[in-house]
Parts: structure tokens; sequence; C-alpha cells
């Protein structure tokens, strides 16, 4: 008798965890931003017209890069004069894709007037380049799969991670975690890299 009540009991509570992991999965699939509905060759057309520096930053758009710490600490020096925003991130990263369609979205708005740069961290290139293929954005990314360049930059080893530079190319802010909204990133944006309250 004691032997069914508990197996009635465990049985129980596996079915209502079975319900709740299900439907926890599926509100935030729901929730989750979609890939921008543009193409690249539409983003490339949106930003026609760039400086000459970021017209070049936007020619190799999407695509992964070779490039030590040194280098790539090298190509944020060479937008003195324009603001950076650099994202890290990683194909297997949840919340790296909640955020990512935020900066298709803003690469394609601000991207006149801010060079934006990726760094795919702790990931391998064919799991980034498929991830690339689904949320295709105005800029290129660095590969950097032992983390060498974050570490440098001053990126910690969480995911996400922003980090701002302004147009004099001092580091004005790091920020760790997802940005939960769109509104949010533009408002980090204006604040730290175009240094507008």
């Amino acid at each position: 008798m004691n032997t069914r009540r508990v197996l009635t009991a465990l049985g129980a509570v596996t079915l209502v965890a079975v319900l709740v992991i299900g439907l926890s999965q599926a509100g935030s699939k729901d929730a989750a931003p979609k890939a921008v509905a543009i193409t690249p060759t539409q983003m490339q057309h949106a930003l026609t017209g760039s400086p000459p520096r970021l017209a070049s930053l936007h020619a190799q758009a999407n695509q992964l890069l070779s490039g030590s710490p040194s280098e790539v600490k090298a190509r944020i020096a060479s937008f003195h004069g324009i603001p950076v925003v650099l994202n890290k991130w990683a194909s297997w990263c949840g919340p790296c894709r909640f955020e990512f369609p935020f900066y298709q979205r803003v690469g394609v708005k601000l991207g006149k007037q801010i060079a934006f740069l990726g760094l795919n961290s702790g990931d391998n290139s064919g799991d980034a380049a498929k991830f690339l293929k689904q949320f295709p954005v105005t800029y290129p990314s660095y590969e950097d799969p032992n983390e060498r360049t974050a570490f440098k930059i001053g990126a910690p080893a969480t995911y996400p991670i922003t980090v701002f530079y302004t147009a004099d190319g001092k580091q004005s802010y790091v920020h760790q975690g997802t940005y939960a909204t769109q509104a949010k990133l533009e408002e980090d944006i204006r604040r730290y890299a175009l240094g507008k309250a």
C-alpha cells in the first residue's frame, strides 16, 4: 500500500515537472526576438554613403575574421574619431541569441556613425558561421576561441558582453549580460559611445 502511494506521488511530481518545463520553454521561445527580416544586400544598401572607414567595415559584414588580441585592439584603434561598440557573443549562448536581433537593427540604424564589431568567443567557427547565416549583421566578428582577446580588452568570462569606446578611443563602459530591449541598448550607445545623456 505504501509502495503504491509512493509511486503515485512520484508519478504526479514527474508529470508536474514535465509540464512546467514544457510551458516555460514554450513561453521563452515565443518571447525571444526574431531575426531581422532584412537581407545582407538590403543592409548594405541601407548603409550606402557611410564614411570610408565605416564603409570598409560594412564590406566585411557577417564575416568571421581571424586576428590576434593585438590585431583586434589595433582595429578598434583604427576607428579613432568614431565611437566603437563591440559585442562579445557565442552561438551556443541563449542570452546572446536573444539580444542579437537588437544588434542587427542598430547596426543598420546607427552604422553610418558608429563602428560595430563582434567578438565570437569560446565558440567554433562552424557553429558561429551557421548562427550568422540565421542572424546576419552589418559588421564582422573576430574569432576568439580561447577568449584571449576578450581578456585583453577587459571583457569578463561571461556572455554576452558589450564594450563601449568613445570617439577618442577610450573604453567607457563594459556591459555584462543581456540587453532586455533594443531601447536599453540604444540608450547605452548614446550614453557610453556617443557621450550623450
